[in-house]
């Protein structure tokens, strides 16, 4: 059944007799608050100049918590009261939660297997999750604005009316969530709001759920909405989020200027800033592969130099020596691909990196890192062929002095007895 808020929104000011007060709970013999539920929070207000901090329904009553330590004349059972629920606040959310149903409306359109998640409001921003296969990607996210402020332009009537529950249960098109089916198992009446359709599109509703919540009667009072992101909460759901009144007017105020900014950057106009961008991104790409081109030239150049720098160490041939230009994977990738064709073994060092790979000879790349590790410090390790290390805290100078100077252990020995 409806509470009388949701049947009469209008109504923000009226006198009511105190039923029950404890101190901080009070209930009336009639109320026009409406109780927090189905996404909607509460009404906010005063009873007899005491403010409302909350408002609940339990076992079918209203009940009402008020804020004892500011109340200045005492509240008895059977007072009559005076009861002002905050009408900006009550606005606010009759347009929000009617807003909600018109991009759930726009939804039915645009969305395949839909399904309705819930709602719920906050001061900011209002969230509608859908149960849906269709992605929701920033070209559909923008025409549900569209079809959402075009409803709302041609001010569609919204009514609300109780039907029987069976009936209600029956018809395809109502809207349910799971917690409202839950909630109608013990009432034998459920109250349907339906906002009417877009006359040019379709003779049907526009949108028609099962929903308790405080609405406006035409969509013209919404105002302007503004959808602000979307997002996946989990169980297969995908969250809108939009905004209404001076929130949403901000955020599209925010994002124009943001525009604006962004074209002067570009030193073009809004509607031509795409292009621009799409330009300065193929060049930016072009430029970022003559940059690796002219980085793999001077590689190529260093390490043709280090060829000239081989040294022979215990009948085996080293290349070892400092590059930039690489990373850590490219560095192990070059020593790999030169070891057993430039030398026996190859060790580059760039910055506090250092790999090592070698070829068909005794020494094991992984022993060197190690060796290079307890010199120096750091960490690393890898395969007899080929290995890594990093975090050394000598500079690149010394670790390839320790490398060229033989002073790194090769674990000749060991392979050597493993291979044996």
């Amino acid at each position: 059944m409806s509470t009388p808020a949701a049947t009469d929104p209008e109504t923000t000011r009226f006198e009511a007799t105190v039923e029950r007060y404890d101190g901080t709970d009070l209930v009336l013999d009639r109320s026009y608050f409406y109780p927090e539920g189905g996404g909607q929070p509460a009404d906010r207000g005063t009873i007899a100049g005491v403010p409302v901090t909350n408002v609940q329904k339990r076992d079918g009553n209203i009940v009402h918590t008020v804020d004892a330590e500011t109340k200045s004349t005492p509240i008895e059972p059977g007072a009559s009261v005076e009861c002002a629920i905050d009408e900006r606040f009550r606005t606010y959310c009759q347009r929000a939660h009617t807003a909600s149903h018109v991009l759930y409306g726009a939804g039915r359109r645009l969305l395949s297997d839909l399904g309705y998640g819930g709602f719920g409001i906050t001061d900011e921003k209002v969230r509608v999750d859908f149960s849906t296969t269709t992605d929701i990607d920033d070209e559909l996210l923008c025409e549900m604005e569209r079809l959402v402020n075009e409803v709302v332009w041609d001010s569609q009537p919204v009514r609300w009316e109780e039907r029987p529950r069976e009936e209600a249960l029956a018809h395809d098109t109502i809207a349910f969530n799971t917690k409202t089916e839950e909630g109608i198992t013990g009432t034998d009446r459920i109250r349907v709001v339906t906002i009417e359709g877009v006359e040019h599109a379709s003779p049907e509703p526009w949108d028609i759920a099962a929903c308790g919540g405080t609405h406006v009667r035409n969509t013209r009072e919404i105002g302007p909405v503004t959808v602000l992101e979307r997002s996946n909460p989990g169980e297969g759901l995908t969250r809108v989020e939009f905004a209404v009144g001076t929130a949403g007017i901000d955020r599209r105020l925010t994002e124009k200027r943001a525009a604006l900014d962004a074209a002067r950057t570009l030193e073009t106009n809004v509607f031509d800033a795409p292009d621009a961008i799409e330009r300065l991104q193929a060049q930016q790409e072009e430029l970022a592969n003559e940059l690796a081109a002219l980085r793999e030239r001077l590689v190529d150049a260093r390490l043709a130099e280090l060829r000239e720098r081989v040294i022979e160490r215990d009948g085996q041939t080293w290349l070892v020596g400092t590059i930039e230009g690489l990373d850590a994977n490219g560095l192990a990738e070059r020593a790999q691909e030169l070891a057993g064709e430039t030398a026996d073994v190859v060790a580059l060092v760039n910055g506090t990196q250092l790999a090592v790979g070698t070829g068909e000879t005794d020494a094991d790349a992984d022993a060197i890192i190690a060796s290079v590790t307890d010199a120096f410090g750091g960490g690393g390790g890898g395969s007899p062929t080929v290995a890594q290390g990093g975090g050394l805290g000598g500079t690149p100078a010394d670790v390839v002095a320790y490398l060229r100077e033989g002073r790194a252990t090769t674990g000749d020995t060991e392979r050597k007895h493993k291979s044996g």
